[in-house]
């Protein structure tokens, strides 16, 4: 073994976690191919706000790669981060285009929620935070976002339309046009691959789907496979921090940090506990976890993309004998050298059929957590689906999230279980009913 690697076995203790350097690196490989459709699906779906398509691949790319390799060499865990798919379609969808926010805003934003976040993980806040929401909204906030991302994937391949009297509809033209019918087939291989838990079966099915579109000729082939990456100048220091920080921004910032403070304490648990790290039902290097996370929200922010969070895409590679940051540094090399497929991107992140099917999937996966909210205590239950509901249907996480605090602490009182919630939940509580009553929705 040459000292180079005896020197990576010795930092990231291969002996004392039972693996090795190649399987370290199989696992990193894995881990990326599980997340790399996010590299074709956030352009995809920032570029709809008027971001540049080849700057936001880019900062994506970087801001992947630098979080991942960070998470790596100082938290030591085998987990990835990249761009959150629910808060880039908030951050599009909701944002920018729903309240006619510039992108630059939105932007600085997404830098506040990183700094605040690095504060509260540094003064410990952050405990106090988690341990104060309810668990049934966590969850329900989870699901919610789940079929937010679902419903903007089956209305960008037009599988649904608006309709004056349902306000929804299926398209009637469903089997009709070709390009539906490709999305509808990138859906069905995914899904079969998903049901076979095939790994990497998102960006497998997103690689046939694109394969069938040139074949039959729905999508252009690209002119070249490789190329220098694109300047990141369109995006890069563009964010209007002291816009973000105007009243009616607080609603903003407090979604992309809420879910970013428990989409990362959810996914750090929940691979963690996969690849036996926990201690005594503890997290080690916890800390240094979430101040990584923080740091690249913060530094994506700066290069131009949205919040970056860890990935339960990890899952995959720790399945694959990943253990240590070896594995994370593994995929944030792979990440890395994927900014030289641009070309690739800038030919297939505009086709619907693509990143459509991926959206729907991802929706699935999140609403997951459904089943773990405790649907026969009404006090609970009722909180809970509004917030899970109400995100699809007014285009807003904030929205859910806001609606679902003022719920919770009331049907608490209402059921003479008030004491149990804690203040801070009756502190949100407030503040998003002022929130709605001077600033009108969020």
């Amino acid at each position: 073994m040459s000292k180079f690697a005896t020197g990576l076995a010795r930092y990231f203790d291969f002996a004392g976690h039972q693996t090795n350097l190649r399987t370290e690196i199989l696992a990193g490989v894995t881990t990326f191919f599980t997340m790399a459709y996010i590299l074709l699906v956030a352009p995809s779906i920032l570029g709809k706000t008027g971001m540049d398509l080849g700057a936001v691949f880019v900062a994506t790319g970087l801001s992947a790669c630098i979080g991942t390799f960070l998470m790596g060499v100082v938290a030591n865990y085998p987990i990835a981060l990249a761009p959150g798919i629910g808060l880039i379609s908030y951050f599009a969808f909701a944002v920018v285009l729903g309240m006619n926010v510039p992108w630059t805003q939105a932007l600085g934003a997404v830098f506040l929620s990183g700094t605040v976040f690095f504060v509260l993980t540094v003064t410990k806040i952050r405990e106090l935070i988690i341990n104060a929401i309810p668990t049934g909204l966590k969850y329900a906030v989870s699901s919610g976002i789940g079929l937010f991302i679902a419903f903007i994937g089956l209305k960008n391949a037009q599988i649904i339309l608006p309709a004056e009297a349902t306000y929804v509809m299926i398209n009637p033209d469903l089997t009709k046009k070709p390009e539906i019918l490709l999305t509808l087939f990138g859906l069905l291989i995914t899904s079969v691959m998903m049901v076979r838990r095939v790994k990497g079966a998102i960006f497998i099915g997103m690689v046939a789907t694109a394969i069938v579109g040139m074949m039959t000729g729905l999508i252009k082939v690209p002119d070249k496979l490789f190329a220098m990456p694109p300047s990141m100048a369109p995006t890069f220091l563009k964010l209007d921090v002291m816009g973000a920080l105007e009243l009616g921004f607080v609603t903003i910032v407090f979604a992309f940090l809420f879910v970013d403070l428990f989409d990362n304490a959810g996914t750090l648990v929940g691979v963690a506990s996969q690849a036996g790290l926990m201690k005594d039902n503890k997290l080690p290097r916890a800390g240094r976890a979430l101040i990584t996370d923080s740091i690249a929200t913060v530094l994506g922010a700066l290069f131009g993309t949205s919040t970056v969070t860890s990935y339960i895409e990890s899952s995959a590679g720790v399945a694959s004998g990943g253990r240590t940051g070896m594995t994370s540094v593994t995929t944030a090399l792979c990440f890395a050298a994927a900014l030289f497929f641009f070309p690739i991107v800038q030919t297939l992140a505009s086709v619907a059929a693509i990143t459509s099917p991926a959206l729907i999937i991802v929706g699935v996966l999140m609403a997951g957590n459904l089943s773990k909210i405790e649907w026969d205590s009404l006090s609970e239950a009722i909180p809970a689906f509004i917030t899970l509901i109400m995100m699809p249907l007014s285009f807003s996480i904030a929205t859910g999230i806001a609606a679902g605090f003022i719920l919770y602490p009331l049907c608490k009182v209402v059921a003479g279980e008030g004491k149990h919630v804690h203040p801070v939940v009756y502190v949100l509580g407030v503040i998003f009913i002022l929130r709605f009553m001077f600033l009108g929705s969020v």
